[in-house]
């Protein structure tokens, strides 16, 4: 299944708008954030060169992008890090097993098509029975950086001078059809590297326009 990440500014222009389609979402997200003493979603006055559209970044197949979740929980759990062609039980097996380090990565917990990250800095994804009967928990842009940086070596990328990320999608993708082949870079780890280069590409821009990327 073909997933799509998309920024969306948190700028004034879009989010105090009457017609912003993320006003129910970012109110629950507030709430949730509330909750556990973090501040709300930042919004912010209009930038220069930031405007309120919603925009795609990256592409990839789900499959890929559990993946390369694998390889971050198996490194997090001190397990030898191997390819694999296919995605076995092992990932469910290891989801079972390392439950609680799970739910503390926000690259891992995190709902397919649904949820958000949030440019705010917070130690582990943050749910409620709301978020999690919904869009499911919601993720830190730098937990996310900083677990892809620690990620990368495992998978021949060099975190302090990655290759070029992928070209975003075209048009946006609908969930049951294909993702876009995955050319292969010569790795065993080539899809799980390339949906590394589009989660990065998201959350640096994400912190650099301090915007939230959400899956679609």
């Amino acid at each position: 299944m073909a997933c799509d990440l998309w920024l969306v500014p948190l700028v004034d222009v879009l989010c105090h708008s009457p017609d912003n389609p993320f006003a129910d979402e970012i109110a629950s997200f507030d709430k949730a954030l509330n909750e556990v003493g973090l501040p709300s979603v930042p919004v912010y006055r209009y930038m220069p060169g930031v405007s309120g559209d919603v925009a795609p970044v990256a592409g990839f197949d789900y499959a890929d992008l559990h993946l390369l979740r694998r390889v971050h929980l198996l490194g997090v759990c001190g397990l030898e890090v191997t390819p694999t062609g296919e995605l076995g039980s092992d990932y469910q097996q290891l989801l079972e097993m390392f439950q609680s380090a799970a739910e503390q990565s926000h690259l891992v917990w995190h709902y397919d098509n649904a949820g958000a990250y949030l440019p705010l800095d917070f130690a582990a994804p943050v749910a409620n029975d709301e978020l999690l009967a919904g869009g499911g928990p919601l993720g830190s842009s730098h937990g996310l950086l900083r677990e892809l940086l620690a990620v990368a070596p495992a998978i021949g990328i060099d975190p302090a001078n990655p290759p070029a990320a992928p070209a975003p999608p075209e048009r946006p993708t609908e969930l049951e059809e294909p993702a876009r082949p995955v050319p292969s870079d010569g790795s065993p780890f080539t899809r799980e590297r390339h949906v590394w280069l589009g989660l990065h590409a998201a959350v640096t821009r994400s912190l650099a326009q301090s915007s939230m990327i959400i899956f679609s």
